[in-house]
């Protein structure tokens, strides 16, 4: 499978720049799988797809204010971060541009508070760099840093909340898990009021998002590993409902890579953490997943990839296809997508 086979046009106009007001007056395009059935809603109708018994699983990690802007020690040569994963108290893997100036042992300044030393380099470009500084890290990074947009959006975001969902509470992610953005914590809890479980698990989004697939065959593409987590009562809970035949809803691409990489062959999931690298492409035998809610992802991007292995690639761009002539919103602040 190539991965041009995941192309698909797409108007820049198109792109979201802004998320929706309030968040869940978003547009939602709803799929049924066996129907092969399109609906064309907004996401706070989401409940009329949601049944009591269903488990609505989410991701409760945190972005946060990943993008810092300094200057290298001496020279003044400006140079940009983007925190990926934090490694240990004081280290983390970054992204940066330039890298020509980012070589081992280079120190770089981050106003009068924060410095950093680059200790190594990836085969991918990457860098495992040390932050010195006094204080609370959080905190100065907290008045130091913006909030990691992705590239595509060239608006500033005026209140840092609106990339962190309302359920968020674990400081960890590079990107948003953006699926979830379009809850207000009203329909959330009109959803939980239904009978609905609402359970939460943990992935760190990381250096996988912002990856492009940049080889030939998809097979060949390697995932760069994220931290996640599964509580004990996320697997109890998941498992029972599996058992007596109930649904198990994924918010977003990020909660089924999660449930999928903590799961047996026969879908049994274990408490566990630790870091994955698993990649979803066709064909892919779903082992807990049964149904997805998720945003309208890049062209020939692992994202899109995932849902057409959740769905078919050809049902997929037919879908595509449909939400650029409704001019559905695209990407991190777009609309979204059930799939059942």
């Amino acid at each position: 499978m190539r991965t041009s086979d995941f192309w698909y046009d797409l108007p820049e106009e198109l792109i979201a720049q802004f998320p929706a007001e309030p968040r869940d007056s978003s547009r939602l395009l709803v799929y049924d799988r066996k129907t092969k059935s399109i609906e064309h809603r907004h996401f706070f109708d989401i409940t009329d797809y949601l049944q009591k018994g269903d488990v609505l699983v989410v991701n409760n990690t945190k972005v946060i204010p990943a993008r810092i802007y300094g200057c290298k020690e001496h020279t003044g040569g400006k140079i940009e971060f983007l925190l990926l994963k934090r490694l240990d108290l004081t280290h983390w893997e970054v992204i940066l541009k330039p890298g020509r100036i980012a070589k081992a042992g280079a120190v770089f300044c981050f106003g009068d508070k924060l410095k950093a030393r680059v200790e190594s380099i990836g085969e991918d470009g990457s860098r495992v760099v040390e932050f010195i500084y006094d204080g609370t890290f959080e905190t100065i990074l907290e008045e130091l840093g913006e909030m990691p947009l992705p590239p595509y959006i060239k608006e500033k975001l005026s209140d840092k909340t609106r990339y962190n969902t309302v359920y968020s509470k674990i400081d960890g992610s590079a990107a948003a898990p953006t699926a979830g953005l379009h809850f207000t914590r009203e329909l959330l809890q009109k959803v939980k009021d239904m009978g609905v479980e609402v359970v939460e698990v943990l992935l760190h989004v990381g250096l996988g998002t912002f990856r492009p697939v940049k080889v030939n065959d998809v097979t060949d593409h390697h995932m760069h590993s994220e931290y996640y987590e599964v509580s004990e009562q996320a697997s109890r809970t998941i498992n029972q409902a599996k058992a007596e035949g109930r649904r198990v809803i994924c918010v977003g691409t990020t909660c089924v890579r999660t449930l999928e990489s903590a799961s047996d062959e026969n879908g049994y999931l274990t408490a566990c953490s630790g870091n994955t690298d698993i990649f979803i492409y066709p064909p892919y035998k779903f082992k807990v997943v049964d149904c997805l809610i998720t945003n309208f992802h890049l062209p020939e991007s692992t994202l899109i990839m995932l849902v057409s292995a959740f769905c078919s690639r050809e049902e997929v761009l037919k879908i595509y296809d449909t939400a650029v002539q409704q001019k559905y919103r695209f990407f991190s602040f777009g609309d979204a997508m059930f799939i059942k």
